[in-house]
């Protein structure tokens, strides 16, 4: 039985990055991580100035810029026609893949505490004493912890071992996405498109690269290229071309808090805690927050009351994701399929809030500010 300070169940962004945090200031860590190998399924890409300040504090925010794409504007259009424009001014969202962020964050965590990441371990048993955690896994034995921390997504292990339900929040959506070749000539600008079948949003990303999205009348179980390529040339004056071996990806958008976040020495963080909707891309970024306040209140605790320290941490970031969720929903229901009347409405409510005070709100919003 290997024994430390802190086992993190889950290799991801969150994980990787609590553990370089708690790597820094000295803490025995160990990082468990059921696959054997890093995926480079087609995920998050968007990384909020508040997340580039995460990433900076773990020592890989130089090499995330050097990089990432950076997306300094978005505008709002429908069939064709430019409804709004916001500006991010000196604060820009990044754009890169996380596979590629993930590496990174693999890398420093190689150089701050060699071996601390064990992968092909999945977690089979959580025993809490009120001193020490044992983790029992299948790949690597027991691991014993002063704390145990489950950063191991939306299907946690570590939450249902626990006993804690995922209670459902508003906001629930099909949406398809694929990756293309950049032929918009829009440079460094995100564009949303409002149609009657849905929103179809681009993005910007490293490579000459853009990431489109689409909102679905119905969630799908699978969607060919084929498929999505219709649905742009029917919402898009300018369609992409999406390559014929394109990764098309269909999902289901919802969003669940954790009824708690705390039981014990054992602290849920990221998807594990919060599930939070993909379409404005603030997950990733909300679950580095989650760990910069978490390697805090760790560091805490062992000089002032372990109780009210963790509970202060829990009330922080239920807050956080709460109002994660309402922008997420309410960017949801914008992009939904509508009817004409309801279609305008929400378009004159786009130009209403280009300019300010409206201006003001929505920039803050898309840069997670107060999150």
């Amino acid at each position: 039985m290997s024994d430390h300070d802190i086992a993190i169940v889950g290799g991801g962004a969150v994980g990787l990055h609590l553990a370089c945090l708690l790597a820094q200031r000295g803490a025995d860590v160990v990082v468990l991580e059921r696959r054997t190998e890093p995926s480079r399924a087609s995920r998050a890409i968007g990384i909020h100035p508040p997340g580039l300040a995460a990433l900076d504090a773990a020592g890989i925010g130089a090499a995330v810029r050097d990089e990432a794409t950076e997306i300094r504007s978005g505008v709002a259009l429908s069939r064709g026609r430019l409804l709004a424009r916001v500006r991010f001014g000196g604060r820009p969202i990044l754009a890169l893949p996380q596979h590629r962020t993930e590496a990174l964050l693999r890398e420093r965590l190689h150089a701050l505490a060699p071996g601390a990441l064990r992968t092909g371990v999945e977690l089979a048993g959580l025993d809490d004493d009120g001193e020490r955690v044992a983790l029992a896994t299948r790949g690597d034995g027991a691991v014993l912890a002063r704390w145990a921390v489950g950063a191991d997504g939306i299907r946690s292990t570590t939450r249902q071992l626990l006993g804690i339900r995922m209670l459902p929040r508003r906001g629930v959506g099909g949406y398809a996405m694929a990756d293309a070749p950049d032929a918009t000539r829009a440079g460094a600008t995100a564009m949303l498109h409002l149609e009657p079948g849905g929103i179809v949003e681009s993005f910007p990303m490293p490579g000459g690269q853009r990431r489109w999205v689409a909102r679905l009348d119905a969630p799908e179980p699978a969607m060919t290229t084929a498929q999505l390529q219709r649905i742009l040339e029917q919402r898009v004056p300018d369609p992409p071309r999406l390559p014929a071996d394109a990764t098309t990806s269909a999902f289901l958008a919802r969003q669940r808090l954790a009824e708690r976040f705390v039981r014990g020495r054992v602290v849920l963080v990221g998807d594990a805690a919060h599930e939070v909707s993909p379409i404005g891309g603030q997950g990733m970024s909300l679950g580095w927050l989650d760990g910069l306040a978490l390697d805090a209140a760790l560091a805490l605790a062992g000089t002032a009351h372990t109780e009210a320290v963790l509970a202060a941490y829990e009330r922080a970031r239920r807050r956080a994701a709460e109002r994660a969720m309402r922008r997420a929903a309410w960017n949801m229901a914008m992009g939904a399929p509508a009817g004409r009347a309801e279609l305008e409405a929400r378009l004159a409510l786009v130009r209403a809030l280009a300019v300010p005070p409206g201006s003001a709100a929505v920039r803050a919003a898309f840069t997670m500010r107060g999150l």
